[in-house]
């Protein structure tokens, strides 16, 4: 009873927005990829970027010119360098609380009508949910995953291929695939020209400085959608704490999906991700054709939890290598990629010992260390958001990341300036999101952001979360159950009371002397009744 009005309100968004958009929808017009300008109409007051209402302005996009590491030695062969300017060299640049491509949405942690209300949202471990906010978090997701995008739109081809703008080559996309589009692209090879040309060393938000604040920003838009799509304006994302973990404790079908005991490479058919499609998996056959990922489905999403390369990776991460990498104090060190030592990011990402800070080769820790268990549609970089236990896994490295920062309260100038991987550096603009968000203003910690994890808080307010609340909140579910057999148990009572009363009354009338002899039996016999009864009832 609780559920449907949800699943009624659910059905009614999708059939309202199937019908109607990484790229703004006015921003995949020629005109705007000639004119290199995405400052789209704010509807509300009908001016460029809200300018009218005082929300934005439409101004030059500045990129940094601060020197990137030597690991990319291309220059103007990718539609990512300098990002955005290779489309857009104008874009709304959004004024107090607002946010948006056209400044209509609020920043992180604001809401309301004119983002004047700052809220903090606390994300919680998803083992500890409520029956209701375990089916709420997968019905959102699942709605995301076929409902097209109203906002964006995702690019099928290079702005050359695209003839330099005009011909746009751009392709609807639901909300969730939306989110594994902008996974693929930001870490997909660079195409140099001809079948099998790439470089392959790059990429724009793995292994090197920018991985923690990149995917800080991802998880946020992605929660930020779904809010917007639902209409549910309190939903967060939960995340897995997966430390001393022995198996996949989330591959359940209330949860993320068991395995299909006929096929161990599936998901179970009772769970409802046996039936998604995965889409940016086939990296070889892009770079071999030279085109980019159309977001056309490609098949089954597959997960093998435990049956992976044993010698790449022997067991999950563990308490104490976390609590190590939490000690390491510097953010990034030497060469500031995935062969840096005693580096927190690095370490945490997977590319050094969890026991020793030192780097290593051939072998995957910590974060990288779960998407190779799940020996499957996520143990690939560029598809693994495709599994939507990438977002519960992400959530929680976020949360080791934010004890990092209150741990050692770095300064912004831990971060790298200059001399990162292309894409890392504080100043670069994250690839591929429009609106614009830099790395370095990303480095900072949740509580300026308006999101909170529930492990985090102290310990009253992390049991009223973790296990109060849900226990309320079932009750809450379940109280007109118990109401109702409540009054009918004590209907039945009355019942019973009123029919004993009469037999009581009238058996001393036909025989004064068995009064007593009669009564104590049938009232035995009636108690009994109606426990047995209640009890199975209730």
């Amino acid at each position: 009873l609780v559920m449907r009005p949800l699943c009624l309100s659910l059905f009614l968004i999708q059939f309202v927005r199937l019908s109607r958009q990484q790229f703004p929808r006015p921003c995949t017009t020629p005109e705007a990829l000639q004119s290199k300008q995405c400052c789209p109409v704010w509807p509300g007051d009908g001016s460029v970027c809200g300018a009218r209402s005082g929300r934005g302005f439409c101004q030059d996009v500045v990129v940094s010119d601060l020197p990137n590491g030597p690991q990319y030695p291309h220059s103007d062969v990718d539609d990512r360098e300098r990002w955005p300017l290779v489309f857009y060299n104008r874009t709304c640049k959004c004024a107090g609380n607002f946010m948006g491509y056209n400044c209509a949405e609020c920043k992180f942690g604001y809401f309301g009508v004119n983002c004047a209300e700052s809220r903090e949202s606390v994300r919680k471990n998803i083992l500890h949910l409520s029956g209701s906010d375990r089916q709420r978090f997968i019905s959102y997701i699942n709605l995301a995953k076929n409902t097209i995008s109203p906002d964006y739109m995702i690019a099928t081809g290079t702005y050359k291929q695209m003839n330099n703008g005009t011909n746009p080559m751009f392709a609807e996309v639901s909300v969730y695939d939306l989110f594994v589009w902008m996974h693929y692209y930001v870490s997909r090879d660079a195409l140099l020209g001809g079948p099998n040309n790439v470089w392959e060393d790059v990429d724009f938000a793995h292994e090197a400085a920018a991985f923690l604040p990149w995917h800080r920003v991802f998880l946020l838009l992605w929660e930020h959608e779904i809010r917007k799509l639902s209409g549910d304006f309190n939903f967060t994302i939960p995340y897995w704490d997966w430390r001393d973990a022995r198996s996949c404790q989330v591959c359940t079908d209330e949860l993320m999906g068991a395995r299909n005991p006929l096929e161990p490479n599936r998901i179970s058919p009772a769970s409802i991700f046996s039936s998604w499609k995965v889409i940016c998996t086939r990296p070889q056959d892009y770079n071999a054709r030279e085109v980019l990922c159309s977001g056309e489905p490609e098949g089954p999403l597959l997960r093998n939890p435990g049956n992976h390369d044993q010698s790449r990776m022997s067991q999950l991460p563990t308490s104490a290598d976390v609590e190590f990498v939490l000690g390491l104090r510097d953010y990034e060190t030497d060469s500031l990629d995935r062969r840096s030592n005693m580096s927190f990011r690095n370490t945490l990402e997977g590319f050094a010992s969890p026991q020793t800070g030192i780097a290593v080769t051939g072998q995957s820790t910590m974060h990288n260390a779960l998407h190779i268990y799940m020996n499957g549609t996520m143990s690939s970089v560029q598809g693994s958001a495709n599994d939507p236990i990438f977002l519960i896994h992400h959530a929680f490295i976020d949360s080791i990341f934010e004890q990092w920062l209150r741990k050692h309260q770095p300064a912004r100038t831990h971060y790298p300036a200059s001399n990162a991987p292309i894409g890392h550096n504080d100043g670069y603009y994250m690839v591929p999101f429009i609106p614009l968000y830099q790395n370095g203003d990303y480095f900072l910690t949740t509580k300026a952001l308006g999101y909170e994890y529930s492990y985090l808080l102290n310990p009253s307010q992390w049991f009223l979360q973790e296990f109060l609340t849900p226990y309320l909140d079932q009750a809450q579910q379940i109280w007109p159950w118990l109401l109702g057999a409540g009054v009918l148990g004590a209907l039945i009572a009355a019942v019973i009371g009123v029919t004993l009363a009469k037999t009581c009354g009238l058996k001393p009338k036909r025989n004064k002397h068995s009064g007593h002899g009669e009564r104590q039996p049938l009232l035995s016999s009636s108690e009994e009744e109606a426990s047995t009864s209640y009890q199975t009832t209730l």
